[in-house]
């Protein structure tokens, strides 16, 4: 039998969504043992005072294995 635990993390890049996702599972594999997927529930973006793209950010939930 496992136990799986699921973490939410908010994380952002100025490159995209994909990067941002990346990212957040990268720094959070450093601490965070057995990742096993993400669902990413929020997409937001920073602007600029024209109204271009400078940041993306994403909201996730991280599931992981419990040894």
């Amino acid at each position: 039998m496992s136990v799986a635990k699921i973490i939410e993390l908010n994380s952002s890049s100025p490159k995209g969504i994909e990067d941002a996702v990346q990212k957040g599972l990268s720094k959070a594999s450093q601490t965070v043992k057995n990742i096993k997927g993400a669902w990413v529930n929020e997409i937001k973006v920073q602007t600029d005072d024209d109204g271009r793209v400078t940041e993306w950010r994403v909201n996730m939930r991280v599931s992981f294995v419990v040894e």
